[in-house]
């Protein structure tokens, strides 16, 4: 009886302890500006001597100017991670701008690592996300508007206008990452067999073959 006690306190811990370190870990010091050269492998990036460390570090500019959008999809993004802005390192932020052609669409994709929080600063927007039990949630979005997608979910935005949109967000992650979905599924590389995807989608083999062949 005594050890299935212990079993279970056991269990409880580490289920705990689990659910505290699921999220990234909060920064030790006021800051750990990003060292891209260096050759320590970590979970992030290893931090610059802080005596080297100027109010460069902290700036990050570009944002200001527009993303080409003369593209399939109508769609620009310029994601600004630790990679280009050091001083993001250790906080767990990221930001990005959005720009989007008349019928523009940030095609349907999750963050599997990051909550996003989008601002339309220009036009309007419709937006959404499907929840895992495939409910839609969406709304149209107009300047000063702001809209959150869930941690994981697949969303979407998408221009419903006749003229450019502007929008920002911010993400809960250092490194978000993406995953997009028909590119996942389609561009896969190797490819995914015709037999899987042609009975997921309920589609013919050429079918497949045609739309694997558009990425």
């Amino acid at each position: 009886m005594a050890f299935s006690h212990i079993v279970r306190f056991t269990f409880l811990l580490v289920l705990s302890a689990s659910l505290v370190f699921a999220s990234e870990p909060s920064p030790l010091q006021d800051f750990c500006v990003a060292d891209n050269t260096s050759p320590v492998f970590v979970n992030g990036v290893a931090c610059k001597n802080p005596n080297l460390v100027t109010a460069d570090d902290f700036t990050f500019s570009g944002l200001d100017k527009p993303g080409n959008t003369n593209n399939q999809q109508g769609f620009a993004v310029n994601l600004v991670t630790v990679d280009q802005f050091p001083g993001l390192n250790t906080f767990g932020v990221t930001v990005e701008r959005l720009d989007f052609a008349p019928k523009g669409l940030n095609s349907p994709h999750s963050h599997p690592r990051a909550t996003e929080v989008l601002t339309v600063i220009k036009g309007s927007l419709y937006v959404g996300f499907i929840t895992t039990d495939n409910k839609l949630f969406s709304k149209v979005m107009n300047k000063g508007d702001v809209f959150v997608f869930p941690i994981g979910l697949v969303h979407f935005q998408y221009n419903i206008g006749d003229c450019d949109v502007e929008a920002f967000s911010v993400l809960s992650s250092q490194d978000p990452g993406v995953v997009r979905i028909a590119n996942s599924l389609f561009g896969a590389n190797p490819e995914i067999s015709d037999d899987i995807l042609s009975k997921a989608f309920m589609l013919d083999k050429k079918t497949v073959d045609y739309i694997q062949s558009q990425f």
